[in-house]
């Protein structure tokens, strides 16, 4: 009877004990993040997710494991990446963004001039060429800290229309913080991009490695420059409200393998 039930407690077991940045991280929806255990080798696999390479660590000193960001225009249902030539699947749950009504004074955010629009899109290269970028340096912690004491206000993936025209959903996440207010690099990075946009503002790039990076933007002042190495908590810049803002705020993106997600799961803060 001993032996019996012991061989149904380990048949009833996972084939693995989830590790701390898989139940961390795994939120597979979309705008969110899919953990995809890899299992034991010398070296880390290759992987690829929509030919894009994609974030991969050894979890627990045991096994690898692919952490890959989800576009938002992902559908629910069965995705796949390349693992070393070799396709592994996992599924994509449904998530409900809600609407985000915005009134802006200046019309010139809403329905920019043709002289702008040039601006918006020499802007836009520069900023996709920095999310694209990839290094081969481990991200320092998954655990984020906050950028900024304060609240967190519009969260990610918002459907936003601006004075009643649909525009792009909500790529970040939003910190109620007073103008002045320092703002920390939430790992350790390298500033690759700075600059003052048309609608983000003054904002900074860094790179926390393999795909990871983070963005923040509508600054008061930026006081740090392209090149430079951070460390976790160190002070990258103030809150304000330049570029398309409403009042002072941080806004805040993760992007992972060129995906846009939602920066609340990196601190602990995801609701389904």
């Amino acid at each position: 009877m001993r032996l019996l039930l012991s061989l149904l407690l380990i048949f009833s077991l996972p084939a693995h004990a989830e590790g701390f940045i898989t139940r961390l991280l795994n939120k597979p929806v979309p705008g969110g993040v899919a953990v995809i255990a890899l299992g034991e080798a010398p070296q880390a696999p290759r992987v690829r997710y929509q030919d894009t390479p994609a974030l991969v660590i050894k979890e627990d000193g045991q096994r690898w494991i692919a952490i890959v960001g989800i576009p938002l225009s992902v559908n629910a249902g069965t995705q796949q990446i390349d693992a070393n030539g070799r396709p592994l699947s996992f599924q994509v749950e449904p998530r409900h963004y809600r609407e985000q009504r915005i009134t802006l004074k200046n019309q010139e955010q809403v329905s920019p001039s043709p002289a702008n629009l040039k601006r918006i899109e020499r802007e836009l290269a520069e900023q996709r060429d920095a999310y694209r970028h990839f290094s081969p340096r481990q991200p320092s912690n998954l655990l984020f800290d906050r950028p900024v004491d304060g609240p967190l206000s519009s969260p990610f993936g918002l459907r936003r229309f601006f004075n009643d025209q649909e525009r792009n959903p909500h790529s970040g996440l939003d910190f109620a913080a007073p103008a002045g207010t320092p703002i920390k690099a939430p790992a350790a990075g390298q500033v690759i991009l700075t600059g003052d946009y048309f609608f983000n503002g003054k904002t900074v790039f860094i790179d926390h490695g393999q795909g990871l990076i983070s963005m923040f933007c509508h600054l008061s002042n930026i006081s740090v420059e392209v090149g430079d190495e951070l460390a976790r908590g160190d002070v990258l810049g103030k809150v304000g409200s330049t570029g398309r803002s409403t009042g002072p705020h941080l806004h805040w993106n993760v992007s992972l393998n060129d995906a846009r997600i939602d920066p609340s799961i990196f601190i602990g803060a995801f609701t389904p």
